[in-house]
């Protein structure tokens, strides 16, 4: 066969099937538009919406063709122990939403297969459902033998999104790798799980919809859904058998092998961790640069466990310090001209990998430390399971790891106990996430997804105007829909076409109000429950609004501007972030509201005093400079070519709008915006905090909230110059100076208030007493806890020889007694913490200690003197 590298294969089937009148469409982001699911895991997710004709297709194209990058965990441990298991994988498919169907994919499959890839037809398997006599025929008519052909039951060939919905049989296509794969079984045929014969294409036929009584109803049209695995095309077409040896990731193994000093195929535990480093490597370095950031749950926690997983096994290949930027280095190498996202946030992500490596060095000593706690403990020669578990679990040490330290304290591991509780975590993660097909299927359906449907996306015209009439399309109210809504009553409007807002991006929506002839709804907020859906908020004040009516909608104009001031200077405060502290800086979320703005951004440290006000600056140098604002729509592609700026982790579609602020800020963005900067007057940042592992949070005010702010720290300044008796400009000096007599006095009042205190407790030495050992028993109150234990040192350098005393103080209404003594009394027979244990019932308190030293707290004051007497009747004989 013909050897073809990871790139041939993955232009070649797209460019085939852009030829046959498909749209070539870029790889959606790994975090899915869709929160049944964690992780991208398939290329037909960004198409969902076509399937279900929520949304309507390019007419100009049949269908669309993608490489999707790809992200499945639920058995990560797998990965790598094998030649098949990748976390991070690339995924070739091909989509219809109607305009063909069985003979076209087949015919199409089979000529790039055999035509394009040039794979011996005579290696070829195919398999179909059961039943599904069509697809057969249609083989056969293609050439393909009828022995190379099988039926498969419903659990192989037959799709399904779940319980009820879109379904319809498979066909897969099978090579043959010949008998030194197999399992020697006369038997052997595609399905079996041997790897002689290896699926590489999944032609999915979505035709049918699924009952609840198990029937099958024709869906409107007949879809395509096909996936084919790009790393098991690439191992058949470079003759190798494993997914780690084609091109792609040998390189990365190769960069471990070079960083280690170990060699690939020489040690069967060194090419695992090999192998482990090479795939994690890649995956985190892909989802930090669309937008996931490491956490303790959900995606973020998927990266959390793989980074520090991928740690592990290079210290265990014996790599010391931070190491995985090298590998950062070879995936932009390598895949950077078909994902731009990863050249454009390369900085970041290496910056987000060096910190968590820094982090994760502490946890591996907390590991460490519990596991030799553990096995200290540990009575017997087995260390349980669940102890396993932990350490894996939440200190990421893989279980071979574990084994390894155990073997060199002659300690074996509870593998069966460790294996229960991984397959107990593996359950739960199966049952909240189902299946991954399933689950991307899922979240469609309800009144907002049936109204899209129906209805169409509303036409949005507020970008250029606030008023505009329109029909009313829809009302819903208590999450049904309904015909009207009377005075009094609240529930969501859809129009035709709105000027009004809907959240998204971190901008609010827009409030105001829909009016007509005796109707007024006041407009409490506006969303898009579902994308492209407009529905109003709304409470009826005056009438009744009906589907149908031609009313006037009218957006709150002061509250607009205010939040459009604040949104525009959310992008320089951006632009002015990159420039003070690096490119590595992105925006990871925002909230632009009329008031205030918050904007979180990715960098590793708090920002310094200094940093924040030069970041001021930069941002009201470009307000004042009063640049015009342009906004346009342009493809995503030009946008990218041009430097703007890409939102972190956003999804973009083909066409997208830019808006820029002269040449200081160019950024791809759906919101509204002042016409020129100088409409935010000034900004004033308030605060900057953390908000998370390499977040940070600045918050701000603009235009009248930053006057407001200003007035009031102004005011607020006033009051204390007033109070100092200075000036403005003189407080912070005056205040300084004044700390200093307040830190001076309060050294002198110590001291003073020491000294007293010596002299107070000096005069209890008269009171001395001699059991054996010289003894004082005395009440001396107003000492706290620090002045208590002086008084004990003053005392025993008064006592002629090595003795023992019971002090008793009252501090604002607080009885504590506190006994000690030197070893000589205690060897005399003074037991501190017994004698504390006996009176202390007295003031109502408990307490303990050492037979050196005890102290007790307690409730009633009163009782003080009668402690300290039963303190003289136990240690003072007659």
């Amino acid at each position: 066969m013909k050897y073809m590298t990871t790139a041939e294969i993955r232009e070649k089937y797209l460019r085939f099937f852009e030829e046959k009148g498909c749209k070539r469409m870029p790889s959606s982001s790994l975090i899915p538009d869709d929160p049944s699911l964690l992780l991208t895991s398939a290329g037909m997710v960004q198409f969902k919406p076509y399937f279900l004709h929520v949304k309507e297709f390019d007419p100009s194209y049949i269908g669309a063709t993608t490489v999707q990058k790809c992200v499945r965990t639920n058995d990560i441990d797998i990965i790598g122990t094998t030649g098949r298991h990748l976390s991070f994988f690339e995924m070739l498919g091909n989509f219809s939403f109607g305009a063909y169907f069985k003979d076209e994919m087949c015919a199409w499959a089979y000529e790039f297969a055999t035509e394009v890839l040039e794979l011996p037809k005579d290696r070829l398997y195919f398999t179909v459902f059961e039943n599904d006599d069509e697809t057969i025929e249609i083989w056969k008519k293609l050439g393909v033998e009828e022995d190379h052909i099988s039926r498969l039951g419903e659990d192989d060939n037959f799709w399904r999104a779940g319980p009820t919905g879109p379904c319809g049989p498979c066909s897969e296509i099978y090579f043959d790798q010949g008998p030194d794969f197999g399992c020697g079984s006369p038997d052997c045929a595609p399905g079996c799980d041997c790897d002689r014969f290896l699926e590489f294409w999944n032609c999915v036929f979505t035709q049918y919809d699924g009952q609840e009584d198990g029937t099958l109803a024709p869906l409107p049209t007949k879809n395509i859904d096909t996936g084919m695995g790009l790393e098991r095309m690439a191992a058949i077409m470079q003759g190798v058998q494993s997914n780690y040896e084609t091109d792609v990731m040998r390189d990365l193994i190769a960069v471990g092998e070079r960083l280690s000093g170990k060699s690939y195929k020489a040690d069967a535990a060194d090419d695992l961790s090999l192998r482990i480093v090479a795939d994690h490597s890649r995956s985190v370095s892909f989802m930090i640069a669309d937008g996931i950031l490491p956490s303790n749950e959900g995606r973020g926690y998927v990266l959390r466990r793989l980074l520090r997983r991928a740690v592990m096994h290079g210290h265990k290949l014996g790599i010391e310090g931070a190491f995985l930027s090298n590998y950062v280095d070879a995936v932009v190498r390598l895949m950077g001209d078909v994902y731009p996202e990863i050249v454009d946030n390369r900085e970041l992500v290496e910056r987000v990998i060096l910190s968590e490596e820094e982090r994760f060095g502490v946890t591996l000593r907390q590991g460490q430390a519990y596991l030799a706690d553990a096995l200290s403990k540990l009575d017997g020669t087995l260390l349980d399971g669940a102890t396993a578990f932990t350490l894996h679990d939440t200190y990421g040490f893989p279980v071979e790891i574990t084994e390894e330290i155990c073997a060199d304290a002659g300690i074996s591991v509870d593998k069966e106990g460790f294996a229960s509780c991984m397959e107990e975590q593996r359950e739960r993660a199966r049952a909240a996430t189902k299946d991954d097909a399933e689950a991307a299927w899922s979240t469609y359906g309800g009144v907002h997804d049936e109204l899209l449907k129906e209805l169409g996306a509303t036409g949005f015209v507020g970008y250029d105007r606030l008023t505009a009439s329109a029909e009313v399309r829809a009302i819903i109210k208590d999450g049904v829909r309904v015909d009207a809504l009377a005075a009094g009553e609240e529930g969501e409007v859809i129009l035709g076409l709105t000027p009004f807002y809907a959240e998204m991006g971190g901008e609010v929506g827009d409030m105001g109000t829909i009016e007509a002839e005796g109707l007024k709804l006041e407009v409490l907020d506006t969303k898009a429950p579902a994308k492209g859906l407009v529905c109003h908020v709304v409470k009826a004040v005056e009438g009744s609004v009906h589907t149908g009516d031609t009313v006037r909608a009218i957006v709150d104009e002061l509250r607009r501007k205010r939040i459009t001031r604040n949104h525009t200077c959310t992008h320089l405060l951006h632009a002015a972030l990159r420039r003070v502290l690096g490119d590595h800086v992105k925006q990871a979320g925002s909230y632009v509201g009329p008031d205030r703005l918050r904007f979180d951004f990715t960098h590793f440290e708090g920002m310094t005093a200094e940093q924040i006000a030069e970041v001021e600056r930069v941002t009201n140098d470009a307000i004042m400079q009063a640049l015009p604002m342009a906004i346009y729509e342009t493809s995503l592609e030009a946008a990218r070519e041009s430097g703007v700026t890409a939102l972190f982790g956003e999804k973009y579609g083909d066409t997208v709008r830019v808006v820029e602020a002269g040449e200081f800020s160019r950024e791809l963005c759906g919101g509204c915006h002042v016409a020129n900067t100088a409409e935010i007057g000034f900004v004033k940042i308030v605060s900057e905090s953390s908000v998370g592992a390499n977040l940070r949070r600045i918050e701000a005010v603009t235009s009248f909230d930053a006057l407001a702010y200003a007035n009031k720290v102004e005011s607020e300044l006033k009051e204390t110059a007033a109070a100092l008796k200075a000036t403005m400009f003189d407080v912070a000096e005056r205040t300084a100076a004044n700390l200093q007599l307040i830190k001076e006095f309060e050294a002198e009042r110590k001291q003073a208030k020491k000294a007293a205190a010596e002299g107070s407790v000096a005069e209890h030495i008269k009171d001395m007493v001699d059991v054996g050992y010289p003894l004082v028993i005395a009440r001396i109150d107003g000492l706290d806890s620090g002045a208590l234990r002086n008084a004990w040192d003053v005392l025993r350098s008064r006592m002629p020889e090595p003795g023992a005393c019971v002090i008793g103080t009252v501090n604002n209404d607080k009885p504590v007694i506190m006994a000690a003594a030197t070893d000589e009394a205690v060897a005399a027979g003074f037991d501190a913490g017994a004698v504390i244990k006996a009176i202390a019932g007295n003031i109502k308190g408990g307490g303990g200690g050492k037979p050196v030293m005890a102290q007790a707290g307690g409730k009633d004051a009163a009782g003080m003197d009668a402690a300290l007497d039963a303190a003289r009747a136990l240690l003072i004989k007659a």
